[in-house]
């Protein structure tokens, strides 16, 4: 296909940010899902050759420059760079999010008790998804892993892979699912993941609590305390936040008064909750 660099086609996809957003896109599809299906050799590291993936028809009119700048730029490090270590070509990899099976990722394992162990990790999700959650756990579905950080988007030193348009963020207990045999795994742009237990699934029984995220600014913050089968105590504000607080019961089994409570905001989720 002829495609001159910087020409018709890419003035057609948009000049500078817009630009940067789609290859970004672009390449997270080939290097976590599409890779085999757009004909493009990964090793089983998961790096390309940029110099292939830009003789590709839907990457022909960006540059090695373009790509430099998307992968310097990304917020969430989606992306790294190296020299091919016997040849020196560019390659490049995407560091998690992968549904494609990459054996050797480069992960590092999470072990209990160790410094790098966070006492609880969060995942992003969505309210409308809340009712779900809260019956079978958190899923994988067709990628490798579920994937988490160790505190919310915007704290300091936080990468989240968490969607911008996430309005609910679900607290794991790290410590108590690994004393039951789930692998947790930190990749190398500080997010971390666990393929759950056999079925792909993190339990209930991990959740600490789950946090509205949506809207902010406006409501006042309220923290609870609850501990395995206790009922939930709320506790004086202590943070500059400003979301709103509520608690469901490990006994709230009707779907309306779930959702009731998380229009609200906060919502303690009780560890002592049976599993599914």
């Amino acid at each position: 296909m002829d495609c001159a660099r910087g020409g018709k086609r890419g003035r057609e996809k948009g000049q500078g940010k817009d630009r940067d957003v789609h290859l970004s896109k672009a390449m997270s599809y080939a290097l976590r899902h599409g890779a085999k299906q757009l004909g493009l050799q990964m090793s089983t590291d998961g790096f390309l050759f940029v110099e292939d993936l830009l003789a590709h028809p839907q990457f022909c009119s960006y540059t090695v420059e373009d790509v430099e700048r998307v992968v310097a730029t990304n917020d969430k490090q989606r992306f790294k760079l190296r020299s091919h270590p016997e040849n020196g070509r560019l390659q490049i990899r995407a560091n998690q999010g992968h549904s494609i099976q990459v054996a050797d990722l480069e992960l590092i394992p999470v072990l209990a008790g160790s410094a790098a162990c966070p006492d609880e990790a969060v995942h992003g999700t969505y309210l409308r998804n809340w009712p779900s959650i809260q019956q079978h756990g958190l899923s994988r579905m067709n990628r490798t892993h579920i994937h988490l950080a160790p505190g919310l988007p915007g704290e300091d030193g936080i990468i989240s892979g968490m969607r911008k348009n996430c309005d609910l963020a679900v607290f794991i207990d790290v410590p108590m699912a690994l004393a039951d045999g789930i692998e947790f795994f930190r990749s190398e742009n500080g997010v971390f993941l666990t393929a759950g237990n056999a079925e792909g699934k993190l339990l209930p029984k991990y959740f600490v609590r789950a946090l509205r995220l949506r809207p902010t600014n406006t409501e006042t913050n309220v923290h609870t305390a609850c501990g395995r089968g206790d009922n939930c105590e709320t506790l004086p504000e202590t943070t500059e936040n400003t979301k709103t607080a509520t608690t469901l019961g490990s006994g709230v089994k009707d779907h309306q008064k779930q959702e009731a409570g998380l229009t609200l905001g906060f919502i303690t989720y009780l560890r002592g909750i049976k599993s599914y």
